[in-house]
């Protein structure tokens, strides 16, 4: 039990020295990180290289090309569920920091996500028609009336984005409290040009220096590798 527990700490600390946030990152189309020379990333840490680990394939496809850019992506082909979309139940978080730091081809995706840490499941059963949602716990909302609601009908223009939600725990993890706004002030077009390339690259390092030894001492394989290795 005590080894379980303390691998919630390296997952705690990722959030915690990053800053709140959320939504994805950005990099070059072709799905694959190189660097780029804009913006200036805000933590130098040369130690590791985390290439392995955005280059690292999550069902198929490249972990680069998951938050390149920072979109949620469906495929009606194939099943629905991380990354093919989300389910209301997709222990996402666990999931996205799983592909992020540990080596998936000797551990698979879901080994954080199978850790007794978590709740189970949703505190009610889900139904199986829309709206999917659990009733909220409480009873039912007081009546206040059927009429005098007023639905806005302002164009788009009127509104200002103040944060992204894409792919779960990209901006969260892998973009630092410095860079948030100009982050969240950007685009999928721009993610695609690969202005965040460094910012990503340059906080994971920073991150997998500080939790891989944690994650190494748990058992976990991790990705990153020695700066001066040769691994793809």
């Amino acid at each position: 039990m005590k080894k379980i527990l303390l691998a919630a700490a390296p997952l705690a600390l990722v959030l915690t020295l990053t800053g709140c946030g959320s939504g994805g990152g950005g990099g070059s189309s072709s799905g694959s990180f190189a660097a780029s020379p804009t913006p200036s990333p805000t933590t130098a840490a040369t130690a590791l290289n985390v290439s392995p680990c955005l280059n690292q394939l999550v069902a198929g496809r490249s972990l680069a090309s998951l938050v390149i850019p920072d979109v949620v992506t469906l495929d009606p082909t194939k099943a629905s569920g991380f990354p093919n979309g989300r389910q209301l139940q997709d222990p996402v978080i666990d999931l996205e920091l799983a592909a992020l730091f540990l080596d998936l081809t000797k551990v698979p995706v879901t080994v954080l996500a199978s850790l007794p840490l978590d709740p189970s499941g949703n505190d009610k059963p889900l139904p199986g028609t829309f709206p999917f949602l659990a009733a909220a716990w409480g009873g039912a909302p007081a009546a206040v009336g059927g009429s005098g609601f007023v639905f806005r009908t302002d164009p788009s223009t009127s509104y200002t984005r103040v944060d992204r939600m894409g792919e779960p725990a990209v901006a969260t993890a892998l973009v630092d409290t410095a860079n948030k706004n100009a982050y969240n002030d950007d685009n999928p077009t721009v993610d695609a040009t690969g202005k965040w390339v460094p910012v990503f690259t340059a906080d994971l390092t920073a991150l997998s220096m500080a939790l891989d030894p944690q994650l190494t001492a748990l058992g976990l394989p991790v990705c990153a590798v020695p700066a001066t290795s040769t691994a793809p």
